[in-house]
């Protein structure tokens, strides 16, 4: 299985700690973000890693190396100009896959718990386009869900709100939880180019009749370190746990 960590982006929020160190490399309780999602998905069967970087690419590389490559096949997707959004990432990274399997696609600053082994089997199962991770949260940014799936996008600090498709049941809104299950037959349906968010992809295509799926992590142990308070409730939650944990 093929996994790909999104490590490109600068880090605006976490600075000044990110204007000398990249943030995937921001520890926390003593483990950098971007070692704790790849050994959570080599536990989970990925055996091919490919990492996108942009900024202090070199660092990130280099640090990948020093760590055995994490014990799997490792590739570096390099954004030169710029971070190319979730999307954008994505799309640049294309030539790196080789399998036909679905593959999962994962923030590097998130820290969850979840069984990821479960959810890919879920996709596989339910033969859907995608499959979110969600969790029930509050957020800003609630992504809309339907008894089939991923149906909008809302930003209810603006007010704006987007539908792919009429609904199916009753909507919902949850917060996504900064994990993909992709099945590879998307990168022959993504048209847009440059920089763009994948959820505006995901929107797209669900309104052109794909199935996008969702699978609830509420449960589970799930953290996003995007900024220095995250960071601090992150780091006060994991030093309560279990070594093991």
């Amino acid at each position: 299985m093929e996994a790909m960590i999104l490590a490109a982006g600068v880090g605006r929020r976490m600075r000044p700690l990110t204007d000398r160190i990249p943030k995937a490399l921001v520890e926390v309780a003593g483990v950098p973000m971007l070692d704790r999602v790849a050994r959570s998905l080599v536990e989970t069967g990925a055996d091919r890693l490919i990492i996108n970087v942009h900024h202090h690419a070199r660092e990130i590389e280099d640090h990948v190396a020093r760590n055995g490559m994490f014990g799997v096949r490792v590739s570096f997707s390099r954004e030169e100009k710029a971070p190319l959004e979730t999307g954008g990432g994505l799309l640049a990274a294309r030539s790196f896959f080789e399998q036909r399997d679905p593959f999962i696609l994962h923030n590097v600053d998130v820290i969850c718990g979840a069984d990821l082994a479960a959810m890919y089997g879920a996709h596989l199962a339910a033969g859907t386009l995608a499959t979110l991770a969600v969790n029930r949260r509050e957020t800003s940014r609630p992504l809309l869900i339907d008894a089939l799936g991923f149906r909008g996008l809302a930003n209810r600090s603006t007010g704006w709100h987007a539908e792919a498709r009429p609904a199916a049941g009753r909507t919902e809104e949850i917060g996504f939880a900064g994990i993909h299950v992709i099945s590879p037959r998307i990168f022959d349906l993504i048209t847009e180019r440059g920089c763009f968010s994948i959820m505006q992809l995901y929107l797209r295509l669900a309104g052109e009749g794909h199935r996008i799926g969702v699978y609830d992590v509420s449960r589970s142990l799930w953290l996003e370190v995007g900024d220095p308070d995250r960071l601090a409730r992150a780091e006060s939650v994991l030093s309560e746990l279990p070594p093991a944990g």
